[in-house]
């Protein structure tokens, strides 16, 4: 296998409309993020957001709304040269005053459409985007004057953020904390990290004598966000903030970090609340990340390090084949493997990957079970046992129709023209998939993890739906169908921004933006109790619906909040609760399938997807003449 990636569609092939370009803004937005554009943010230094660090002076800029911002500080060295796949270090201290009035480069990602590095365009077809000096934060707060940042009792709550973009792909640029920070006086931070390969890449000669524990675990992406925690607890009093009481929240991937922090020892005590939007559990063994896929006993990943190593020499002519160089990395030392990927430019290692040629998400083992940032049980086991993980009140939470964002770009029962989706060819078929996949991501996301926390660390475990799906029919697709309540779309109504980076018309429409606005200001209230008290209750204002947290004590009680706007039933608890188990079940008895052809699509997607439906689970579904085999498992 050589390092070859799926080509990317010329940029040009995609400007043939308006439309078309609002289409591709609106999946990147729920794909990598849904923030407001530059325009709002500062551009000139203020000397009344000067700040003392202990790198050193800080000045920022006031935003249009009136926030204070700090953007792109360096919170470590840039793990660059022989600290590429290291631990990251405090930064140096800088003279002078630092102008915190950019936001730092993205991380390394593939340079694909959807991309969020502003240089991409100059770009060539193939080379990796960003930066390997990415590690930068941006901090958002209400306006204070010099001398009256609040302190000791009155600081403010801080809320971390944590972008998504399947671990792979995403920046912390394209999210704007303003309108959070004035609406509900809490302190707003957003990260980056190392993703992808530069965040996770696992190998034995990179862990080898004389290197600490977190160097060797492969975990470098979750250390990162670590040392960005390590840098609030530190820092973030001179904003304002209380560093005792610091919530993370993240979306998708990020939601997924956000529960693997609840796990890591490396983490305690430097968060005491957790937010995780459409999150997940799906972790990997040390195995998945390590072994060639043909390992007798442990088969690893099809893009573990083992494999993209071998790769990696035969496409520098080193080896013709996988055979030789097998034979080749035999008679090399491990001193000797880690300089040589050391070596290696971001775009050659890139080229390794099978990239998505929309958004430039690629598949690879995050979240290495190593026994030391992370225990070697799966996320679901630990948080069964008490006092096995980082025990904080914790919301977990998905959309009634994540899985549309996806199924746009790849269901049959949508007709594309160069990908820009047309029309429904099986409106059924459609549905029924999202409506399965959907269950099956709330079923493994939210509420079998929440079941978990909830049995060990009583009632502090909190869940939601998000259910909003009033977008307008543009010319001839109707987006309430398309997307309905996709994945990512409730990022503008926690930001409090409503806007999609330019295609907002698209998505909301100006006579029920009124309606979005006010669940757009409820969420955000229930979000900032949270952070303020541990309970999101009835909102700061104390005039919602009251938040009741999971209740496991009959198939009636209340587990979940429903968001949405009052024409579609507002606000309102739940008790609708599923497991991966009962899914199947369900799938199995349903008639919306056409046939079992159908159900066993789903179980295959599945099995792909989530821990806990593994090879064994997937082959005794009764799939008939219709057995969807050959995939590569990775636990």
């Amino acid at each position: 296998m050589h390092c070859e990636r799926f080509r990317f569609l010329r940029r040009s092939t995609w400007r043939f409309s308006g439309g078309c370009l609002g289409f591709l803004a609106v999946v990147a937005c729920c794909v990598v993020g849904c923030g407001r554009s530059d325009s709002g943010l500062p551009s000139e230094p203020n000397p009344g957001t000067r700040r003392q660090l202990a790198q050193g002076e800080l000045v920022g800029g006031i935003a249009e709304n009136g926030a204070h911002v700090w953007r792109g500080i360096p919170f470590a060295a840039p793990p660059v040269g022989v600290d590429r796949w290291r631990a990251p270090h405090p930064p140096e201290p800088w003279e002078g005053d630092h102008l915190a009035l950019d936001f730092g480069p993205p991380c390394i990602q593939a340079n694909g459409l959807l991309g969020v590095d502003p240089k991409a365009a100059e770009l060539a077809e193939g080379e990796a985007a960003g930066s390997e000096d990415c590690l930068r934060l941006n901090v958002f707060a209400p306006a204070f004057a010099l001398g009256e940042v609040p302190s000791a009792a009155q600081a403010l709550p801080v809320m971390v953020w944590i972008h998504g973009g399947g671990n792979t792909v995403g920046s912390a640029a394209v999210y704007d904390g303003s309108v959070l920070v004035q609406q509900q006086r809490v302190i707003v931070v957003t990260t980056n990290y190392r993703l992808g390969m530069m965040g996770w890449f696992s190998h034995a000669a990179l862990a080898g004598k004389g290197v600490s524990a977190d160097d060797a675990s492969g975990n470098f992406g979750t250390l990162d966000l670590i040392r960005a925690l390590e840098w609030v607890r530190d820092n973030i009093a001179t904003f304002g903030g209380d560093p005792s009481r610091v919530t993370i929240f993240g979306e998708s991937a990020g939601g997924r970090n956000v529960l693997t922090l609840l796990a890591s020892p490396r983490a305690k005590g430097l968060f005491h609340r957790a937010i995780s939007q459409s999150g997940g559990v799906r972790t990997s063994a040390v195995a998945s990340a390590r072994n060639f896929r043909d390992d007798s006993e442990e088969p690893g990943h099809d893009f573990s390090s083992g494999e993209v190593l071998l790769s990696l020499l035969q496409a520098d002519g080193l080896a013709d084949d996988r055979d030789q160089a097998l034979v080749l990395l035999a008679e090399m030392s491990p001193d000797g493997v880690a300089e040589y990927l050391r070596g290696k430019s971001p775009s050659e290692l890139l080229r390794c990957y099978e990239t998505d040629r929309m958004g430039g998400m690629y598949q690879m083992p995050q979240m290495v079970r190593d026994g030391h940032v992370f225990s070697k049980a799966p996320l679901l086991e630990l948080f069964r046992r008490p006092g096995a993980y980082n025990a904080v009140p914790v919301i977990v939470g998905s959309n009634r129709d994540e899985s549309k964002l996806f199924l746009i770009g790849v269901s049959d029962a949508v007709a594309r023209f160069v990908g820009i989706p047309l029309w429904f060819k099986d409106e059924r078929r459609y549905d029924v998939m999202a409506q399965y996949q959907s269950l099956a991501w709330k079923a493994s996301g939210v509420d079998e993890p929440a079941a978990a926390l909830r049995d060990s660390q009583g009632p502090t475990v909190y869940a939601y739906r998000f259910d909003w799906d009033e977008e307008p029919t543009v010319l001839w697709l109707d987006f309430s169908s398309l997307l309905g309540a996709a994945h990512g779309l409730e990022i503008p109504f926690v930001f409090g921004t409503m806007t999609l980076m330019g295609a907002e018309d698209i998505i909301f429409d100006k006579d029920r933006m009124p309606a979005a606005r006010t669940l757009s200001n409820r969420m955000m209230s229930y979000w900032a109790e949270f952070a303020y008290s541990g309970d999101p209750g009835r909102g700061r204002g104390g005039d919602l619906l009251p938040w009741h947290a999971w209740e496991p004590s009959s198939a009636a009680a209340p587990r979940f909040m429903i968001f949405d706007t009052e024409i579609d039933g507002g606000l309102r608890m739940s008790s609708d609760s599923v497991t991966l188990e009962s899914v199947v079940e369900r799938a199995q008895a349903d008639p919306l399938f056409r046939d079992q052809r159908e159900r066993c699509e789903f179980y295959r997607e599945l099995a792909i997807s989530n821990e806990w439906f593994g090879e064994a689970e997937y082959r005794a579904v009764p799939c008939g003449e219709y057995p969807l085999v050959d995939f590569p498992w990775d636990d």
